[in-house]
């Protein structure tokens, strides 16, 4: 069976169709943010689904207008774009700004597969696939230009009356324009995408740091161990209720409160970790592992995980590279960065030594699979990606045991350091951003910042040094005051006895002076 429909009609039917089957959660998010029992709330709601059509039918009217045999073909992409995109809105409350779209495009395929479920593949069908064969079975007959322009203006006018009609509900639409515009599809992931990869070209040639030096000849080993996902929250050295730090506790580690990331994404947390300033939108100055290679120091970079920037370091290994041959089931998760890395270290002739491990730590949503058996401590734990369908008890269990696995890690690496001979060592921890587990329905992390729960932002920001007074004993010392990612970078210059133009020994963690 076929239907026959000219360009105009074929538009304004696609249109409603997007508007009412991609968009419940944009009008079940103004009923809970208007007094829907009022008119003016009511004129609002229908105000978003006005303009959800207009915008829709503007655009491809457009289109139509230059290339129509592309209208056809445009809806059904939309269908299954705009179904995969409904999935990860409905499931983890996900917006889809510029910061979410970053996400997706620096995703690797591991990443991926850990979000991946069979409800997916139920939306991308009934939403979808359905809708593209109903598509196929429509014949878009042949349309005279200044029909086909028709429609357009009409629905550009008729749409500036509306909204002028109904100006009142645009003071709280501006209010939640995040929120709302993360909603509307596809224009959420096009336009919010297109603009993310317009700005995220990295710099030809990176500038160079100021010239450095060092004053002092000691033999140093630095750890930077950079977690992922760690919120603050869970971890029982900022308070937590739970047992989640019992290595590091006895490791004689400063723990520093109140310290807050950059960005609730990784690629952007990387950038301040290793900034020597908090970036603006995009970084051009040389990252501190450049920065230090260049001066001399020996870095290495391993990592679990993906969106490092672009750097210049003397090993740069991934997990795979630094388990083979390894055997057993320890081999497939962070503590493997590990391995060997003593040895390495012995063997070096260098003066100073920077040891970079980039965590997979608490990535989710499949928490349950980020660590060995042996960590199940906290059970039973939420087994599925599907995290609004498992109880808080299961979802805050496996999240729970992923921070405590990590506290495993980091202590080991303490570990590593205490034994070495002949070398001054320090370690410094801190994790990359925060996570949601269900807060105001909001799972993993990503938010836009402006409206990012404070649950994303708060990280543990941890540190050790062989020279600390309590380095060697069962305790922690705490350190309260205002700290962030800015501190990483002039840390480890503090530590390595570095000293630029660029150095502020204010955020030297390993200094008094950041203490006071």
């Amino acid at each position: 069976m076929r239907w026959h429909s000219r360009t105009p009609g074929f538009i304004l039917a696609w249109a409603l169709f997007n508007a009412v089957a991609y968009h419940v959660p944009l009008y079940l998010f103004g009923i809970d943010h208007l007094d829907v029992a009022s008119l003016p709330a009511g004129m609002t709601l229908l105000t978003l689904f006005i303009v959800v059509v207009a915008m829709t039918a503007l655009s491809i009217g457009f289109i139509a207008l230059i290339v129509p045999r592309l209208v056809k073909p445009l809806c059904m992409v939309m269908a299954i774009a705009n179904a995969i995109a409904l999935y990860f809105v409905v499931t983890y409350g996900v917006v889809l700004d510029k910061t979410m779209m970053g996400n997706v495009f620096n995703t690797d395929m591991s990443e991926a597969a850990g979000l991946l479920h069979p409800w997916m593949l139920v939306y991308a069908f009934f939403l979808g696939i359905v809708p593209c064969w109903v598509l196929l079975q429509v014949r878009v007959t042949h349309t005279p230009f200044f029909k086909r322009l028709a429609m357009p203006i009409a629905a550009g006018f008729l749409t500036l009356c509306w909204v002028y009609g109904a100006s009142h509900g645009w003071l709280w639409i501006d209010k939640h324009a995040k929120q709302i515009g993360g909603m509307v599809l596809p224009w959420s992931y096009v336009v919010n995408g297109g603009w993310y990869l317009a700005g995220s070209a990295p710099p030809r040639e990176r500038k160079l740091l100021p010239a450095a030096h060092f004053v002092s000849n000691e033999r140093k080993v630095v750890f930077l161990m950079i977690g992922e996902s760690a919120r603050a929250r869970n971890s029982s050295l900022y308070g937590y209720g739970r047992q989640t730090n019992p290595a590091i506790a006895k490791a004689g580690a400063t723990v520093f409160r109140t310290a807050r990331s950059c960005a609730t994404y990784t690629t952007a947390a990387l950038e301040c970790i290793l900034a020597h300033q908090e970036p603006g939108t995009r970084a051009s100055w040389e990252p501190l592992t450049s920065y230090l290679q260049r001066h001399g120091v020996e870095v290495t970079w391993r990592t679990n995980n993906s969106g490092e920037p672009p750097m210049d370091v003397r090993h740069f290994e991934r997990l795979g590279d630094v388990n083979a041959g390894c055997t057993g089931e320890a081999c497939d998760y962070d503590e493997a960065l590990l391995r060997g890395i003593e040895a390495r270290i012995a063997a070096s002739d260098q003066q100073r030594i920077l040891v970079v491990f980039h965590l997979e730590g608490s990535h989710g949503p499949a928490y349950n699979v980020r660590y060995p058996s042996r960590f199940n401590v906290f059970t039973p734990v939420c087994a599925s990606v599907q995290l609004h369908q498992c109880s808080s008890e299961e979802l805050v269990n496996a999240y729970d045991n992923t921070i405590a696995y990590t506290d495993f890690v980091v202590a080991q690496a303490i570990g590593i350091l205490k034994r070495l001979q002949g070398y001054s060592t320090s370690l410094i921890y801190v994790s990359d951003h925060g996570e949601s587990l269900g807060e105001y329905n909001l799972y993993l992390h990503g938010t836009p910042w402006s409206i990012a729960p404070d649950v994303q932002k708060e990280i543990p920001l941890i540190v050790w040094d062989s020279g600390a007074a309590h380095s060697s004993a069962d305790t922690t010392s705490t350190v309260e005051g205002a700290f962030s990612q800015a501190n990483v970078f002039h840390s480890v210059m503090g530590a390595f006895a570095m000293r630029s133009d660029i150095y502020q020994p204010a955020l030297n963690l390993f200094s008094p002076e950041s203490h006071e």
